[in-house]
């Protein structure tokens, strides 16, 4: 079976597009910032490396989609399709669907709602997934505010190791089911 293509994706002010090589240098300029970091999981090299997006990229983020487990995507504004503005995934791996990471003057826009919208729907309504997971640091309030707002629940909270140290992790999920009632879709 083919994976899965990673399609654009758009919703009333942006567009997603699937994540590229050509990307890497521009997230190596824009992601190594404490307030997109900090609460992204320990597994991110902290001081990020020179080639750290370049490895990422092509090394994780591709190699993923390749394998047919993972979904990436930039997200761009309509007004300015140019500039990237963050990154949003989606992983086939066990309680750890969705990820995201936002350019800080992009935050507090509702930019990453709208965006984690779409992939869930994909998510959900493309890949037919039963369940979506999303972890994240307890600490994280815009993140929480996100699963919050689209119908998610919290299953549990737990130790967890992050860039800015071991803190509390909660774990959020929705069903297919939930998501369809909650966001009328049949």
């Amino acid at each position: 079976m083919q994976p899965a293509a990673v399609p654009v994706l758009n919703t009333e002010r942006l567009i997603l597009q699937p994540l590229s090589p050509e990307d890497a240098p521009v997230i190596q300029r824009v992601f190594p910032h404490w307030e997109i970091v900090q609460y992204l999981a320990a597994a991110v090299p902290w001081p990020f490396p020179d080639n750290g997006a370049h490895n990422y990229v092509n090394n994780v983020a591709l190699a993923a989609v390749a394998a047919g487990t993972g979904w990436f995507w930039t997200l761009r504004h309509k007004d300015s399709p140019s500039e990237l503005l963050g990154v949003i995934c989606l992983t086939d791996a066990e309680d750890n669907n969705r990820g995201f990471w936002l350019r800080p003057e992009w935050q507090r826009q509702g930019i990453m709602a709208e965006a984690s919208m779409a992939v869930t729907d994909f998510w959900f309504n493309t890949l037919n997934r039963e369940v979506l997971r999303a972890p994240k640091a307890s600490l994280n309030r815009a993140s929480k505010r996100i699963s919050e707002s689209s119908g998610m629940r919290l299953l549990r909270v737990e130790k967890k190791a992050y860039v800015g140290g071991e803190m509390d992790s909660e774990l959020w999920e929705i069903t297919r089911d939930e998501w369809n009632a909650l966001h009328q879709k049949k």
